[in-house]
């Protein structure tokens, strides 16, 4: 005598199982595949500034599809072509989502967490998990016109932000130019939407431009300095040869601060060709003690630039949470030390 076989009579719940799974699927699984890649260009990118060719001509492209869409939208639309016009808008997306991912590394060794640069950071990971997942970008981005103008404009001013100092310049100036491109950038957008003649919109997005490279100046201090970084940091005692260094380790009692004196320790790292002013500020509970300036910081090391103050004339009672800034001469914040002073 033969037991039935069950195994036929299984398939029907199999395939209502994959039928349950199969939108869900549709919905989500480019989406938990783009996640996945873009982790793993994380991970192979890192901090890897060889690859900033690659992310130029991802912008170069990605420019000329947001110009010729703004152009021919309508008159695809009236088309009917609106399958043209979804293939695009999926193409800018992911042209988004890599810029957004490459920049990602290098804006977060730049950024100090604790200050007013984190923000620009923030907007980074919220447009790139917003580029990532595909139900939520065409829920949120394509009804609203004016969020895909923010991601053109932070991608365009994030890249060449990072890419302008590779050549020399130092980052105030680098914030400044890539403001003023991005906006410049929007010139095929703003002709298609008021009409414009080329020359006319050209002429009023410079001095937009100007205006928003002005505001970003007068911001600079919300942008991390990308590239800088320190590779290196240290709170230590007072010792003639900074190479023999003595860690600080805790707190500190404010009768050996008087004693010893500290030093400041900053390896700086700068791409080669980048030579950078940059100041030690010394904060006690918030207020400014001492501004130290250092010799420039001179890129091509990979371990950074070695850069550190001495400290050993405190206030009378010294005691409480101190701070070390390490700025550029124009006030963008590059990293921060602390240390805690007791009784």
């Amino acid at each position: 005598m033969t037991e039935p076989d069950t195994s036929r009579a299984d398939q029907p719940e199999i395939a209502a199982g994959w039928r349950r799974w199969l939108p869900w699927l549709r919905q989500w699984g480019v989406s938990i595949a783009s996640l996945v890649g873009g982790l793993l260009t994380l991970f192979v990118f890192r901090r890897e500034l060889t690859h900033v060719r690659w992310v130029i001509g991802n912008l170069l492209l990605l420019w000329l599809l947001f110009a010729v869409l703004a152009q021919v939208r309508q008159t695809l639309e009236a088309r009917g072509r609106r399958l043209v016009i979804t293939a695009v808008d999926y193409l800018i997306q992911t042209l988004y989502h890599g810029v957004l991912l490459f920049l990602l590394p290098v804006y977060w060794a730049s950024t100090t967490l604790t200050s007013m640069n984190a923000v620009f950071l923030g907007v980074l990971v919220a447009l790139a998990l917003l580029a990532t997942f595909d139900p939520w970008y065409q829920a949120l981005v394509h009804p609203l016109p004016w969020l895909g103008y923010v991601f053109f404009l932070v991608s365009i001013f994030g890249a060449l932000n990072l890419a302008v100092p590779l050549i020399g310049a130092p980052p105030h100036l680098a914030l400044i130019v890539s403001a003023w491109t991005a906006v410049v950038a929007l010139t095929p957008v703003v002709c298609r939407a008021r009409l414009w003649s080329w020359s006319l919109g050209l002429t009023v997005m410079m001095v937009v431009g100007m205006g928003v490279a002005a505001l970003g100046y007068a911001g600079r201090a919300w942008i991390p300095p990308v590239p800088l970084f320190l590779a290196r940091t240290a709170i230590a005692w007072d010792v003639v040869n900074v190479d023999s260094l003595e860690p600080v380790a805790g707190a500190i009692s404010a009768a050996e601060l008087r004693q010893r004196g500290l030093v400041a320790y900053t390896a700086i790292y700068a791409p080669g060709g980048l030579s950078q002013a940059v100041q030690h500020v010394w904060r006690r509970d918030g207020e400014i003690v001492n501004v130290v300036n250092l010799s420039p910081v001179r890129g091509g090391r990979r371990e950074g630039y070695r850069t550190y103050s001495r400290k050993t004339a405190f206030p009378e009672d010294p005691t409480g949470r101190w701070t070390v800034d390490v700025t550029t001469s124009w006030g963008q914040l590059i990293g921060r030390l602390r240390f805690r002073v007791t009784p």
